[in-house]
């Protein structure tokens, strides 16, 4: 197939990229940088040039495409203190997708993170099965638009990301942010207990995962890239202490906003055990690379 990515020279879509070619599909990675175009040829990608904000670009490729795995989200204006800009951009991104594809029958892999359960799910581990709640997280709304277009004949799944998808690719996710945190603030911080839990999957698994939504997953599925269905984030505290050679520390949640400020503050404090049984029996997914722990002991996470 030929597969039209967003996101193809991040984090995860670059090695998605790869995994793609390595099983015999042809990519076209959205690039909107000479750097950013560069890395999807180097894997072996053709590049369309263009932006997220290009929605006819983005329709025009959709159609052009044989499936699409859409990856893309402005995470710098997310980071930055505009979480409900970035929400808005990609629903429009994954609208005009969805548009292009009705009637199709073509696979369309959307992405959100298995934390919009946090909203909805208590005192047991989520499931593919559970939703997300009107007011709770703002990416629900991405996963209701594509289960709508699911009942219009594209055959959509959402590939739910852990909050920790990590590897030595990782360069700017939750887990390096709160690393520099750590040594600015000469310890790694955690909220109350600690007990909350947070739920982990390696880079390598989870582009995986999007290679077999594209090629078995029925339409409407929700599929959840977890490894290790939930990590106390006071453990993932410690093993950030050690790695960085300061102590680890329980703050408030006051203390908390001040040192990594509001969004990754509410982050840290999400219990968001989740489960993958249902993901793994759909479409054969098993996780193969190394899970949180032993990852951040490996040691590329404080290198630099």
């Amino acid at each position: 197939m030929r597969i039209f990515v967003t996101g193809a020279s991040g984090h995860i879509g670059l090695p998605t990229v790869r995994d793609l070619i390595a099983a015999g599909h042809t990519v076209v990675g959205l690039a909107r940088s000479d750097e950013s175009a560069a890395k999807i040829t180097a894997a072996g990608g053709e590049v369309r040039r263009s932006t997220l904000d290009d929605l006819e670009g983005l329709r025009e490729a959709a159609r052009a495409a044989d499936g699409v795995i859409h990856l893309g989200f402005k995470h710098d204006i997310a980071f930055s203190g505009d979480f409900a800009g970035a929400v808005k951009a990609d629903l429009d991104a994954v609208r005009a997708i969805g548009e292009a594809l009705v009637g199709s029958n073509k696979p369309f892999a959307n992405t959100t993170g298995t934390m919009l359960l946090a909203h909805s799910v208590q005192g047991r581990s989520g499931t593919e099965d559970d939703a997300g709640v009107p007011g709770g997280n703002p990416r629900t709304a991405s996963e209701d638009l594509s289960l709508a277009f699911a009942k219009q004949g594209v055959r959509t799944s959402i590939v739910r990301l852990s909050p920790t998808v990590h590897s030595s690719l990782d360069l700017h996710g939750f887990l390096p942010i709160l690393i520099g945190a750590a040594r600015k603030n000469g310890y790694a911080a955690y909220v109350g207990d600690g007990a909350n839990r947070w739920p982990a999957v390696h880079t390598l698994d989870a582009a995986r995962l999007y290679r077999l939504a594209i090629e078995k997953a029925p339409a409407g599925s929700r599929l959840h890239a977890t490894d290790d269905e939930g990590v106390a984030f006071k453990t993932i505290a410690e093993a950030i202490a050690k790695g960085a050679g300061v102590p680890a520390k329980s703050v408030s949640p006051d203390e908390a906003k001040a040192l990594v400020g509001e969004f990754m503050a509410w982050a840290i404090q999400g219990n968001n055990p989740t489960s993958s049984a249902k993901t793994r029996a759909l479409v054969g997914w098993t996780p193969e690379h190394a899970k949180l722990l032993p990852d951040l002991a490996a040691g590329h996470y404080f290198a630099t």
